[in-house]
């Protein structure tokens, strides 16, 4: 079995200061694999919310995985906006915008769906970086659980209207969809939501898994602060939603699923 931990919206700069180390308490309690990290480490970019996000990666220990999000460029520069606005991002937490991860059960790839000017809800895939995933995707085989980790989200809530999803979404889901991804990790809403694919994509043989995680920031829309912890074996998805607890003053388990490959995908 595998275990990924699933962050997003850590928006240093506007981080509740009481939850870092217990974070890290609770991520280093169930040995992950990996850390995915899907984007908006920082509040507006600034140096040092770059500097608070580094020290807060490198007291994780073990492989991690992080994407940019829209708060990871900067707002107010614009001539660094325009001419850079990955710099700061590179500089400080990696200068590889479309990481991956493989181990023996799982393949992981990042796509950057942030932009320097917001498009489509302030986000978009372009075709390359798409066709770039999902040739790292098929190239991993069938029997791999593949995961794709966006800011920008496939799929929200129903409180929520399309006009927040991923810009060309439905291009990216058709490309990834045929290389097999099994698990989408999100944030960018600040709220927790797990659904399926296939309520939106209509795409034959294809159901895979829409997770977001809610933020660690004092922005909080409605909900505690959560992480999410996936639980991979062949064939069995466990995922289980982390949240915040001020009693405990730590991160319980708020809401948890099973779901299992069928031959029109993942259900449960």
């Amino acid at each position: 079995m595998g275990t990924v931990v699933h962050l997003s919206d850590l928006h240093f700069g506007r981080v509740d200061p009481r939850l870092v180390n217990a974070l890290i308490e609770a991520i280093e309690s169930v040995s992950p694999d990996l850390v995915a990290v899907s984007g908006d480490l920082t509040q507006r970019a600034r140096r040092s919310q770059f500097r608070q996000a580094r020290s807060f990666l490198d007291r994780l220990t073990g492989p991690r995985l992080v994407v940019p999000g829209n708060h990871d460029v900067p707002l107010f520069n614009l001539p660094i906006r325009l001419l850079d606005p990955y710099g700061g991002y590179r500089r400080h937490i990696h200068n590889d915008l479309e990481p991956a991860f493989e181990n023996e059960l799982m393949i992981a790839v990042g796509l950057n769906s942030a932009r320097a000017f917001p498009f489509h809800g302030g986000g978009r895939l372009s075709l390359s970086q798409v066709a770039r995933a999902a040739a790292r995707l098929q190239s991993a085989g069938a029997h791999k659980i593949k995961i794709v980790v966006t800011h920008h989200p496939f799929d929200v809530p129903h409180t929520h209207g399309h006009e927040h999803l991923i810009g060309r979404a439905d291009m990216a889901m058709q490309q990834l969809a045929a290389a097999g991804a099994d698990v989408f990790l999100a944030g960018h809403l600040h709220v927790s939501h797990v659904g399926h694919s296939a309520e939106r994509y209509q795409i034959a043989g294809h159901s895979a898994l829409v997770v977001q995680a809610g933020t660690m920031s004092t922005r909080t829309r409605g909900e505690p602060s959560t992480m999410n912890v996936l639980r991979l074996a062949p064939g069995q998805i466990e995922i289980a939603r982390h949240a915040w607890d001020h009693g405990s003053q730590s991160f319980l388990v708020a809401w948890s699923g099973t779901f299992r490959r069928t031959d029109t995908g993942w259900g449960g």
